[in-house]
């Protein structure tokens, strides 16, 4: 650290109370931003829950589907002709619905029915209690233990409920990777089982699930599906198309870059007009450094290096706040839909960049303008 610098910092330690009102400015506007773009991760994250669960390399659909909102039903001779597709090692359907389901306290609950293939139980959730040998039952059901498993009543094995006049049984409780988004409880069962008890169209096969021999084989793939008159993603192509639509479809992403752009403002303003003050307070100091000698490069520099250093303090605070709150919303709130990522962080991280060069700019364009001649006469 060189003389300047020194001084730089001395200056800015000098008035403590703007000196953390700066911070503090920074601070809440990271706040603000991290929060907003975590839970837009979040959200995001979640409703591709049902593709990252399964956990298939490859999904057969119907070419209007944008999102695993679309249920659109295909037949089932598409099944036995992607089986026979050269490339493909195994490929099995799917049942996805939602299903009113009659508990044994006599309320109802909608909840999410998950159809899996009954030869290969392909996609079936990890079990943390009972068998799942014991899903082939009669009326089996396996409850995913998540953040809505209260809403089944909490069932344990052996608990009866009824779903469209049939019964069902709870042989097991299992867990996901991850969670739905719309607070709505999971039931596994077989495929033979979803479309037998549930109400369906006249075809019942809501995706296929396939995993190619090897990577190589993914685009043949693609196109012997696109002749059949279908369309097939990867699962990460599922996964962004899926965020897309939440995102660019829906007002979701409308609102969370206009709160986000709300708090950078706040921020921006916050920031720039301390910074500023905090020049005017020093412009007698900065008069006499130039009087002195200092260039007016040395004068950037000096605010520059004064604007760095409020900037990557609060920015720190503000991940280390929005991170610890996310943390506690999340154990006392299970469904909070909110995660902070690296890019989230890169991103924030870019904007109080962009606060930074403004405080900066403001400082320095005020400075550039005095005259030694000007501070000692006055």
């Amino acid at each position: 650290m060189n003389a300047l610098q020194t001084v730089a910092l001395k200056l800015l330690f000098n008035d403590k109370g703007k000196f953390f009102t700066l911070i503090i400015g920074i601070m809440f506007a990271v706040l603000l931003m991290m929060l907003m773009t975590a839970t837009f991760t979040g959200i995001i994250q979640k409703t591709s829950s049902q593709i990252i669960n399964l956990n298939a390399d490859m999904w057969v659909m119907d070419p209007s589907v944008d999102s695993t909102r679309d249920n659109i039903p295909i037949p089932d001779y598409v099944l036995d002709a992607v089986r026979s597709i050269q490339g493909v090692k195994f490929a099995v359907p799917l049942y996805s619905g939602s299903g009113l389901v009659k508990l044994s306290s006599g309320r109802y609950q909608a909840t999410q029915i998950v159809g899996i293939d009954d030869s290969t139980l392909f996609g079936r959730p990890q079990i943390i209690d009972g068998n799942i040998n014991a899903i082939f039952n009669d009326d089996a059901f396996i409850a995913i233990k998540d953040s809505d498993f209260s809403k089944l009543d909490s069932p344990k094995n052996g608990t009866t409920f009824e779903v469209n006049d049939h019964r069902g049984i709870i042989v097991g409780t299992g867990k996901v990777s991850m969670g739905g988004l719309f607070g709505t409880p999971t039931l596994y069962t077989l495929y033979s089982r979803a479309i037998k008890d549930l109400p369906t169209t006249r075809f019942t096969i809501s995706y296929i699930l396939l995993n190619p021999k090897n990577t190589k084989d993914i685009s043949y793939i693609k196109q012997e599906v696109t002749k059949l008159g279908y369309k097939t993603w990867t699962r990460q192509e599922f996964i962004d198309a899926n965020s897309n639509y939440y995102m660019f479809k829906t007002g979701l992403g409308t609102n969370i870059v206009i709160m986000t752009l709300v708090s950078f403002i706040v921020g921006l303003s916050v920031a720039g007009q301390t910074f500023y003050a905090f020049v005017l307070e020093n412009l007698e100091k900065f008069g006499a450094l130039k009087a002195i000698g200092a260039k007016k490069r040395d004068l950037m520099e000096m605010i520059f290096f004064q604007a760095a250093i409020v900037g990557f303090l609060g920015y720190g605070f503000g991940v280390f706040a929005s991170s610890t709150l996310i943390a506690l919303a999340k154990l006392r709130l299970p469904n909070y839909a909110s995660v902070v990522t690296f890019p989230t962080m890169i991103f924030s991280f870019f904007l109080v960049l962009i606060i930074v060069s403004f405080s900066s700019y403001i400082g320095i364009r005020k400075i550039l303008k005095i005259e030694p001649f000007d501070i000692f006469r006055g």
